[in-house]
């Protein structure tokens, strides 16, 4: 067959035209399905995003309730803080007044009093005019004696003027002291019965001996070491004394002063859970112990302080404080006994309307000087006050370390407090011990004083020595005489002997007539 270039041109077009309509209908079907996908992508983007908008809205609504709650939770908080400061507020203003009306009544009383001391000075005044009148009427009446100088009338006048003047003043003495006696023995036994009440304190016993228990009896050969070099070491290191006797599985660490025993229990008994006793390594862990000995007193002066509720309390002040732990007083703890001090000075300060936390603070620090009067030279009384002015403590404070034990006047009354406080802390039963030797000493030396005195006949110290009972001759001693003895015997007690506590001292005079009826 015959090729016709016409017709091949022909169905090269046709197929062209055909190939071009197949391939405009095929993009209108992308085109077509391309739009339905847009039109879902849309669709299901909207939706997303209403749903979004709806999660948001929600969440905002969540988040604006829980805000709402918590703010009414602070508002409501708030309205109680300020309940509560108004009513501390309102029993403040009634402590005020309280206190008001009480030194309101002291001024009455210092005036009645001034009005009474008026009025002795008056009787005074005109006792002393008696007195020169009948000086002048004796003058007289010795000047027509005859065979009698003017020298000797007035040597014997001076002397009956004498004898009368010590009778009449001692009777005077007497009567002011039960006048005393009955307007302040109330009160002071009520404060002080108070404040007892209200603290109570256990005292344990300090001892000067720790027991170490060993893990075996092999372990007292390896702590003496090769010719004894470790237990030198750790004696060295320490200041204490290791004894190693016959009692099985232990080590006794004796030593009197109880922060060097104190360290050496802790670091032996670090070495014997180490395993490792040599003397380089005993140095090492005595040392630690040591560091650890200082933290420990810090926090416990830190403690003591946070108990009373004290403010602004120097570093050095609260270490020294903490020393006070390890120190001792006729077998009491020093940081203790302060402790006790301070609480009833405070309490005894809040009944008289005085500053409570200056009280406090001043029976804290009473005693600071004993942590370092074993270092310096002086008193505990000296050094405490000398330390306490160079931090910067309250002048009252210092006059009340300095005037505890009667070395300097009170000049204020937390002075007084504080030494009172010391007393009763120092005198309770249980708060103190002596070893025997000392005990009988003292009671031995009480009766001695006791004895020395002009008409006394015997002496008897009881109550563990916080009593002594003088019995007088009634012939040598007469009912004023026996309470001016009472006196003497007291003031000689307070210069020549130290004890614990207060001493009463009783003098007892009796007549006893005896007939026999036949």
């Amino acid at each position: 067959m015959p090729h016709n270039p016409a017709l091949s041109m022909l169905a090269y077009v046709l197929a062209i035209a055909i190939g071009f309509g197949l391939y405009h209908i095929i993009a209108l079907i992308g085109i077509s399905k391309a739009k339905e996908n847009a039109e879902k992508i849309v669709e299901n983007a909207n939706s997303k995003a209403d749903n979004i908008i709806k999660e948001a809205t929600l969440d905002a609504k969540t988040a604006a309730y829980e805000y709402k709650v918590e703010a009414e939770k602070e508002i409501k908080s708030q309205r109680l803080e300020v309940t509560k400061f108004e009513n501390k507020l309102l029993e403040r203003e009634h402590d005020i007044d309280r206190r008001d009306i009480a030194i309101q009544g002291r001024e009455n009383e210092l005036e009645k009093k001034t009005q009474q001391l008026d009025k002795k000075q008056a009787e005074l005044g005109k006792l002393e005019a008696k007195l020169k009148q009948q000086i002048n009427d004796k003058v007289k009446e010795l000047e027509k004696i005859a065979a009698m100088s003017e020298k000797e009338a007035r040597a014997e006048l001076f002397k009956q003027v004498e004898q009368r003047t010590e009778r009449e003043v001692t009777a005077y003495i007497k009567e002011q002291e039960e006048k005393a006696k009955e307007t302040a023995a109330v009160k002071a036994k009520d404060i002080i019965a108070d404040a007892i009440n209200r603290y109570a304190q256990e005292e344990v016993t300090e001892r000067t001996v720790h027991v170490v228990g060993l893990p075996n009896e092999e372990m007292k050969g390896r702590i003496i070491g090769r010719e004894g070099r470790n237990i030198r070491a750790i004696e060295n290191a320490t200041g204490a004394e290791l004894i190693i006797d016959d009692t099985p599985e232990v080590i006794t660490v004796s030593c009197f002063d109880p922060v060097r025993r104190e360290v050496a229990r802790l670091a032996l008994e670090k070495l014997i859970k180490d395993g490792r006793i040599q003397p380089g390594r005993i140095e090492e862990v005595v040392e630690k112990t040591k560091k650890e000995i200082d933290e420990v007193m810090l926090k416990a002066g830190e403690d003591a302080i946070f108990e009373l509720g004290l403010s602004r309390v120097n570093k050095d002040i609260k270490l020294m404080l903490g020393k006070l732990k390890y120190r001792t007083s006729y077998g009491q703890n020093a940081l203790q006994h302060s402790l006790e001090v301070a609480h009833f000075a405070g309490i005894m300060a809040a009944e008289l309307g005085l500053n409570q936390q200056l009280a406090k603070r001043a029976g804290l620090l009473h005693d600071i000087g004993k942590a370092m009067d074993h270092e310096m030279e002086g008193s505990h009384v000296e050094l405490g006050a000398k330390f306490a002015r160079k931090h910067g403590e309250n002048q009252i404070v210092v006059n009340a370390i300095e005037s505890h034990h009667g070395d300097v006047p009170a000049k204020s009354t937390i002075a007084v407090l504080v030494a009172a406080a010391d007393t009763l802390s120092a005198a309770r039963p249980g708060s103190r011990s002596e070893t025997i030797e000392n005990y009988i000493q003292r009671l031995e030396k009480l009766e001695e004083i006791s004895k020395n005195f002009d008409g006394v006949d015997k002496v008897f110290s009881i109550q563990a020595g916080r009593e002594v009972r003088v019995i007088v001759n009634p012939e040598k001693i007469d009912d004023l005489s026996a309470h001016k003895l009472a006196r003497d015997i007291k003031e000689k007690i307070e210069n020549e002997l130290t004890y614990p506590g207060h001493i009463k001292v009783t003098v007892i005079r009796e007549i006893r007539a005896n007939e026999i009826a036949k």
